[in-house]
């Protein structure tokens, strides 16, 4: 599986994108956007998101600024073949930020793998992360508007203790962490990664107490 991470590129500046299963691309290719003007046609931010992903035959992640009569959001649009999939909204409103926070997990089927999406506060919440890796997540892809120096020690933390790979654009900054711990970083306007996404199962058992009429005495 081959992924494209287009950190900082406008929409004016990017018409094409390299031959890969999915592209993940940073904030200012989409920027601000306004429901109701994409809803009149006032604006087409969106429809030409979808556009990029029909022209370069490949899906597509993208970090946008989402205003829905005043409510604003950080969010992520998801396209493939010329379609809009989805929009993904951040979850996680910390220390009195001036945002909404959205209302689900973002779990999309993309070029025949399941991707998760994780979107900047989201990445310090580690529950989102196992709760996508336990639906059958394939992959991860995080954005985030700037690069923090935990980002990458987290994504790698991800990546190990819940088994599928992470790849995160942050700020100017593409990352890979790979499920054996591994790590890399790159600052070019494109890069290309080749990720594996494995299904390897371990079988963990637990003892617990109660729910149970007939439960064991022995320990």
């Amino acid at each position: 599986m081959k992924i494209c991470v287009v950190p900082r590129m406008s929409a004016g500046d990017l018409r094409q994108l390299p031959e890969c299963d999915v592209a993940l691309i940073g904030f200012g290719y989409i920027g601000d956007v306004d429901f109701d003007s994409e809803l009149s046609g006032r604006s087409d931010k969106f429809g030409e998101f979808a556009r990029l992903t029909k022209r370069s035959g490949c899906a597509a992640v993208c970090g946008c600024r989402t205003d829905s009569r005043g409510l604003k959001r950080k969010s992520a649009a998801v396209a493939e073949g010329g379609k809009l999939l989805g929009i993904t909204d951040m979850l996680h409103v910390v220390d009195g930020e001036d945002l909404k926070s959205g209302a689900y997990l973002g779990l999309y089927k993309l070029g025949g793998y399941k991707v998760g999406l994780c979107i900047e506060n989201d990445l310090h919440f580690p529950e989102n992360i196992k709760s996508l890796s336990l639906c059958g997540c394939n992959l991860l892809l995080c954005l985030t508007e700037n690069v923090h120096p935990i980002s990458p020690l987290l994504i790698r933390a991800y990546a190990y203790l819940y088994g599928m790979p992470v790849v995160m654009c942050a700020g100017g900054c593409a990352y890979f962490a790979d499920v054996t711990g591994a790590v890399i970083t790159s600052v070019a306007p494109v890069t290309l990664f080749s990720v594996q996404p494995r299904n390897n199962y371990r079988i963990v058992c637990t003892r617990e107490r109660g729910a149970f009429p007939n439960d064991g005495a022995d320990y």
